[in-house]
This record gives structure tokens, C-alpha cells and sequence, in this order.
């Protein structure tokens, strides 16, 4: 496993890879693509069973990641590409006409690591549970992630997908809700409050952790935590608290970065804050 210290780098250099995708589309969503980059790069270089030069859709003996907030896909994009699923360059081609990056992940371009398609809210715990139930029945030993936002649990889907999970006790699922209390159209106390989710999780017989997903070490030592809790009869949740527009001063602390590309004085602006630490694609 790679040092905290290696995996803040290559956090860094993935919030350059975010903002300058977005920029170069003048499209896509920075907020909650930044704030969940230490989360995805803990995850992928620290924990995640998988084999990023074997990459197939049934992903026998892997582990699985379903990305169900499909709108942060700059993030996921350039985690994928770092890596190794295909070439950092082909990030330059996010949100483009006949790109395989589209602004929602898809499968019909058929880029490796994408094995649903994501962003329709709501959805990605209930795919999610279908392939925990899948290795399972096929006797396989993985773990299946997913991340959620907190905006999202507005959707009666996820509740129905929480209900079935800890009544049939899928307990190699590990589900993330990204709480950064920010969704498109201002707060999501403004918008809909969802009161205190830890017990709403545990009423359907889930195990849930909180975290700080801003914090390198303890992304890290969460997610060996959730993973020593699977196979014990509960799925997992993890309630992570994050900050939209994490590393760039201007985007924090404020819901209006959730779907706005930053213009040319702005990037140079985050880019200044962000160390490149890989080389920029």
C-alpha cells in the first residue's frame, strides 16, 4: 500500500486533473468532484482489489466500484487514467463531441472502468447490491464499493435499496454518502432536510462509520475499518464529511461551484493552489 504522504500527491495532482477538464470543456462539475478526490484516491490506490490492464466488465475476483453521483465523472475520469485504465492524455477530451468521457459515465463508449452508467441519482446502491449478490452467489470473496451524495438521499430509491440491503444482509457492500451538505440548488437543509442519517442506516440494519474524507490518513484507515466489517451480516456505510471545492479556496464553502466551469483567470488561480506532482495531461 502506498504511503499517506504518496496518496496526497496523487490527490493533488487529480484536483489539477479536475479543474482543468472542466475549464477545457467550459462544462462539468468541480464542487463535489474536488471535495471527493482524497475519498477515490484512498480508495483505488490504497484498498481497491482490482486490475486496471485486465479490466472486464464481469470483474471476476475484484473488487467493484460503482460511482452513483455520476455527475462528479472528472474525478472518477482522472483516477481511472492515473491509474491505469487508459491514457491521462485522453482526459484533454472530457465532455467532447464522440469522447469516451462523457459528463455523465456511460458504457456504450466503452471505457475501461465503467461498468454502469451513472447520474441518474439514485440508482448506484441498487446496482451496486446486485453485484455484492453476484459474487456472492458466484463465491467470490470481494467487496463491492459505492459512493453516493448526500443531496441524493433525497431519492426514495436509495431507501428502498437501504431497506432491501440490511434485510438480506448484503454484507460485502460498502456504501460512502459524500456529506458536504451542498447539492446544485443551494443546501440541502434548504432544500430538503434528511435529519441525522446514522440511524436512519442503522434501522435497516446497517453498520455505519464516520469519516472525514478531507483527511488522507483517515480516508485510509476507514475504509480497512468498513472492509474488516464485511461478511458479519451487515453492509456497511460510511457517512464522510466533505468540504465542495476542497484545495481551492474560492470554490469552498459555497453550493455555487457544484456545476460551474471555471474561466481562464480562475484556473490559473486553483491550478496555483494545486501542486502538480504526476505531470498534467
Amino acid at each position: 500500500m502506498r504511503s499517506t504522504e504518496e496518496l496526497k500527491k496523487i490527490a493533488s495532482q487529480v484536483r489539477r486533473d479536475i479543474i482543468r477538464q472542466v475549464h477545457n470543456a467550459n462544462s462539468g462539475h468541480p464542487g463535489g468532484s474536488l471535495g471527493c478526490a482524497d475519498f477515490l484516491v484512498g480508495l483505488y490506490f490504497g484498498i481497491l482489489n482490482h486490475q486496471p490492464s485486465k479490466f472486464s466488465m464481469d470483474a471476476k475476483n475484484e473488487d467493484l466500484f460503482f460511482l452513483s453521483n455520476g455527475h462528479i465523472s472528472p474525478l472518477w475520469y482522472s483516477v481511472l487514467a492515473r491509474s491505469g485504465y487508459f491514457d491521462v492524455k485522453e482526459l484533454s477530451t472530457f465532455r467532447l463531441i464522440n469522447s469516451r468521457l462523457q459528463g455523465h459515465p456511460a458504457t456504450h463508449e466503452k471505457l475501461p472502468g465503467i461498468r454502469v452508467a451513472s447520474g441518474s441519482l439514485g440508482q448506484g446502491i441498487s446496482v451496486a447490491i446486485g453485484a455484492a449478490l453476484t459474487k456472492k452467489l458466484n463465491g467470490e470473496k470481494n467487496t463491492v464499493y459505492c459512493l453516493c451524495g448526500d443531496g441524493e438521499m433525497e431519492e426514495g430509491q436509495i431507501w428502498e435499496a437501504a431497506m432491501y440491503a440490511g434485510a438480506k444482509k448484503v454484507d460485502n457492500l460498502i456504501v460512502t454518502v459524500d456529506v458536504n451538505l451542498q447539492q446544485i440548488d443551494g443546501s440541502v437543509d434548504h432544500v430538503m432536510p434528511y435529519g441525522d442519517l446514522r440511524p436512519k442506516f442503522e434501522s435497516f440494519g446497517w453498520d455505519v462509520l464516520n469519516m472525514d474524507g478531507n483527511d488522507m490518513q483517515q480516508v485510509v484507515d476507514t475504509l480497512l475499518n468498513a472492509k474488516s466489517r464485511t461478511g458479519k451480516g451487515k453492509p456497511v456505510a460510511i457517512l464522510m464529511k466533505t468540504e465542495m471545492g476542497q484545495g481551492v479556496d474560492f470554490m469552498m464553502h459555497s453550493h455555487k461551484w457544484h456545476g460551474v466551469a471555471p474561466n481562464a483567470e480562475q484556473t490559473k488561480t486553483a491550478l496555483a493552489q494545486l501542486e502538480e506532482t504526476l505531470g498534467d495531461f
